[in-house]
């Protein structure tokens, strides 16, 4: 019945302009949450399914990616629905409107979706009081925070540092986010010393505020293999805890949608390939080193189960869940389950780069 709902509700979004369709699904889950009608009363999990990351209790490695939920309006909702973690943001240490409306698109016919944010949010002064809120309200789980700099801001690292700090009591994990192709010159510190320096500044921050907490790079799917090398010999020399791979793409290969001109990142479907190629190569340069999380138009349990066996040990959704929903989630942990049973694996990281 929920998943009908669902479906019916899904429609009637797409009458809405895309950000205003996305806030009002946002503001259903929460409040569906709040009404005890979320579609399941915790995260699917199984032996199988279960883990522990970075000394953190994960019941399934399937979870909510950044940029869904910016300002932690549903975590309660994306926890109990399903998701074995949610990552909120990017956070910046003051509000930002971001680029001007419209800046999301729907691309239906390709499954895919284009946007130019500009790390809009209500800053993290607003959205750690309401993580905070929602943990007292019983939001039990892995919630990571995606770290974002302002526009204005010349020293990037010192926002990043910033807002790590602001969420160390409430935040299981960070990630630095240096690869958004929506805010001028951030993806230049991907390069080698650039992204070192960050990466040690946001560690620094870490070590004084929330020790143990795990500290991850999030990289884009346009880097070149040489850029790749640095990025991740950056990363390593630095001393990250993971890697996530990837963030959207300038790409426009092979789309059908009229939206396809748009200015932007692109992300869903047609990021497939391209997300996780670019894994791959980032696991066989780590070399099993630190975890990585897998990101990019990951649509199905074979999806999942495919960027697991190429050396992630968690995987994202977001721009899926445009199209299928919240449920979309739980529907892939069981099949991801399924998958693992039949293959004989005992667990999601015997399965972790079995295809590399």
């Amino acid at each position: 019945m929920n998943e009908a709902l669902e479906r019916v509700g899904l429609r009637l979004l797409r009458a809405f302009e895309p950000e205003t369709a996305h806030g009002l699904a946002l503001k259903a889950m929460a409040l569906r949450d709040r009404a005890g009608l979320a579609p399941m009363t915790g995260p699917r999990t199984s032996p199988r399914l279960a883990g522990r990351l970075w000394g953190l209790d994960l019941p399934n490695p399937v979870g909510v990616a950044a940029g869904f939920d910016k300002n932690a309006e549903a975590v309660g909702a994306g926890l109990r629905g399903g998701a074995g973690f949610v990552e909120i943001g990017a956070v910046t240490p003051q509000p930002q409107q971001g680029n001007a409306r419209p800046r999301l698109f729907r691309l239906s016919a390709d499954r895919a979706a284009i946007n130019r944010f500009g790390f809009n949010n209500q800053g993290m002064e607003a959205i750690a009081a309401r993580l905070e809120t929602a943990r007292a309200a019983g939001a039990v789980g892995v919630v990571g925070v995606n770290l974002g700099a302002n526009k204005e801001t010349e020293d990037k690292a010192e926002d990043y540092a910033a807002v790590l700090t602001r969420f160390a009591a409430s935040a299981d994990f960070f990630t630095v986010n240096v690869s958004s192709p929506n805010t001028e010159r951030l993806r230049d510190l991907q390069g080698r010393e650039a992204l070192e320096a960050v990466a040690r500044r946001c560690l620094a921050a870490r070590d004084a505020a929330a020790p143990a907490k795990p500290v991850l790079v999030k990289i884009a799917p346009d880097l070149d293999e040489a850029g790749l090398d640095a990025a991740v010999e950056a990363a390593l020399a630095a001393g990250v805890d993971g890697i996530v791979a990837t963030n959207t793409t300038l790409a426009r290969d092979d789309l059908a949608s009229p939206a396809r001109a748009q200015a932007g990142g692109l992300s869903g479907r047609p990021l497939r390939a391209r997300a996780h190629a670019v894994l791959r190569g980032v696991a066989r340069r780590t070399g099993g080193r630190v975890p990585l999380i897998g990101v990019g138009g990951i649509e199905t349990a074979e999806d999942a189960y495919a960027r697991i066996r190429a050396g992630a040990r968690l995987v994202q959704l977001y721009t899926a869940m445009i199209y299928e929903g919240p449920s979309l989630i739980p529907r892939i942990a069981r099949g991801l389950d399924a998958l693992l049973e039949r293959d004989g694996f005992a667990s999601v990281d015997d399965a972790v780069g079995a295809d590399l």
